[in-house]
């Protein structure tokens, strides 16, 4: 996997000072200049805005609103897609674009530059080719990263330590109460911030991390709700090979080639799911649901009046028209297509066959 230059316009320019202050001494500087130069005078440049939005968001009453909603699920297992289309309906609300570069001051320097920002965005996600405009919802993982240290990007930032950023990003592993409890008041403040923005409005949130982070989820919000989805393990293997090139390439500012990629993969996908299955297992049946994401592809509004019914959601008939229209849109949409060599299979089957065979899955024609 060849190093190559990442993009100038870094996430991190929108983290704050102590953030960065803190990555660099843990991961050393890097080997990009000019990118670090931007991202830290951007940040010394927000810094009147993020003070009086952090004063203003803790001088805020708070909200009375309904627990959020978490769309977990590895990567590549049809997470997006499921976000994509529930984000359609009125009643929710998400993490926007201006949201996840801005996460510290999105509500008033993201509102003010907001024409500027928006013209900004790609025309698509470069992973896979979905389209980004200022109202598609994203996750809420880089922006994150740009509040506290706990956060497998910090890995792909800087890779050296990718494996360390990984498990603690993923797992918690090896990491303080302290750590714990700071990536805890980032996520409500974030998602306070989110809420104030969207008074009226139920939290949808997907993030692949928190297949495995269900447990600390409910202990912030104890109603909240889960949507869990999964797709074959062999696509969802070959796909996050092609994830993790593509977001070295763009956003390591380190060289990348040493890492493990094909490892980390077959070790933390069965470690993710199993603890996902383990902390939902005695959830309220009105608080979680699962879906086959083939199903979901191959009925979406079956499935998404499954998802209502089950998590005891209101509005199904309203909501219904804005699903249907989405859905239509996206008929031409294509997915990226892979190629699936003999030992690629036979590792995904040495490694994950509990789940294929609890899930009934083959490797792909």
């Amino acid at each position: 996997m060849p190093s190559t230059r990442p993009r100038l316009l870094h996430p991190l320019m929108g983290a704050n000072l102590k953030t960065l202050l803190a990555l660099l001494r843990e991961n050393g500087p890097g080997r990009y200049p000019l990118h670090l130069l931007i991202i830290w005078a951007t940040a010394i440049a927000r810094l009147p805005f993020s003070t009086y939005e952090r004063w203003q968001v803790a001088r805020s009453p708070h909200l009375e609103s309904k627990p959020p909603i978490f769309i977990i699920g590895h990567w590549r297992s049809g997470t997006t897609f499921l976000h994509s289309v529930l984000s359609q309906a009125p009643q929710f609300a998400y993490t926007s674009p201006l949201a996840v570069g801005l996460p510290w001051d999105f509500l008033t320097l993201g509102n003010a530059l907001r024409p500027i920002l928006e013209g900004a965005l790609p025309k698509d996600r470069f992973i896979d080719r979905v389209p980004v405009n200022p109202d598609s919802p994203q996750e809420d993982e880089i922006a994150l990263a740009s509040m506290q240290l706990l956060s497998f990007y910090q890995g792909l930032y800087f890779p050296k330590q990718f494996s360390k950023h990984f498990n603690a990003g993923i797992f918690f592993e090896g990491c303080s109460d302290l750590e714990i409890e700071t990536w805890q008041q980032a996520m409500v403040l974030f998602c306070k911030k989110l809420q104030l923005q969207n008074p009226d409005q139920q939290l949808l949130i997907k993030n692949p991390v928190y297949t495995a982070r269900v447990q600390k989820l409910r202990e912030l919000w104890p109603a909240a709700k889960f949507i869990h989805i999964y797709r074959n393990p062999y696509i969802v293997y070959r796909s996050t090979l092609n994830f993790y090139d593509k977001l070295f390439r763009e956003l390591s500012l380190q060289a990348f080639d040493q890492v493990p990629v094909e490892e980390i993969i077959l070790e933390s996908y069965p470690k993710m799911i199993e603890t996902a299955q383990r902390e939902t297992s005695a959830l309220p049946t009105q608080d979680f649901v699962e879906l086959r994401f083939e199903t979901f592809e191959a009925n979406p509004v079956e499935q998404l009046e499954k998802i209502y019914a089950q998590l005891e959601l209101t509005g199904w008939k309203e909501d219904l028209p804005y699903f249907q229209r989405y859905l239509e849109s996206q008929k031409h949409y294509r997915k990226n297509e892979y190629t699936f060599p003999k030992e690629m299979t036979e590792r995904v089957r040495d490694r994950w066959q509990p789940l294929l065979e609890q899930w009934g899955y083959e490797p792909p024609i």
